[in-house]
């Protein structure tokens, strides 16, 4: 069974050691969803659309994080697919990965029925946090899923979309996401000459 718990964190990109390491179970009961258009390019003209809220012309990044910024589930599809309708395929795939989710955070673009069917459907809640004011302040649980699309930001092949298929961006977010993971796990390798 533990075996089969390590393969399931691995796939994922969320580690048991990584867990433990910041003093928390293995498998992870709260989770953040969240979105990030992205610039599209010719070759991805075919899964393509225009996020207007955005002024982007491209694809859409569609994550699920857990409470220390783990990649846990990832969609990729048009910028024009709102972020509710979005999430119903991408929470699918996150409960068949893990289902000991029981909260989940999200912003305002994933209010109305989304709500009440991931209830329904994985018994788990699905809370939106609201903003309290229009300057710019940094909104609890909702900063780690926003910090996690910032790192994979950091990656030059995830800042436009180059990828023909839709599953090749999926697997870039995964590769970005894995040495994310990586980083955070392992001590850095002393350079050459230095002390």
């Amino acid at each position: 069974m533990d075996d089969e718990r390590s393969v399931r964190a691995g796939e994922r990109g969320n580690s048991p050691q990584g867990a433990k390491k910041n003093g928390r179970t293995e498998e992870p009961s709260a989770g953040i969803i969240d979105s990030q258009s992205v610039k599209g390019t010719a070759e991805s003209a075919e899964e393509s659309g225009f996020d207007g809220w955005k002024k982007v012309k491209g694809r859409k990044y569609h994550i699920v994080t857990d409470t220390t910024g783990c990649v846990l589930a990832v969609a990729v599809h048009a910028a024009n697919v709102h972020d509710g309708q979005g999430a119903y395929p991408l929470l699918k795939k996150t409960f068949d990965t893990v289902p000991t989710l029981r909260r989940i955070w999200a912003d305002q673009a994933y209010r109305g029925d989304l709500v009440s069917w991931v209830k329904e459907t994985f018994a788990c809640e699905l809370e939106i946090v609201q903003k309290t004011t229009k300057a710019f302040k940094v909104l609890p649980r909702r900063w780690v899923v926003e910090r996690t699309l910032a790192w994979l930001s950091r990656y030059r092949r995830l800042v436009r979309v180059y990828e023909k298929r839709v599953a090749s961006s999926v697997a870039m977010i995964w590769v970005s996401s894995l040495r994310i993971l990586l980083k955070k796990l392992c001590a850095p390798i002393p350079q050459e000459g230095s002390v």
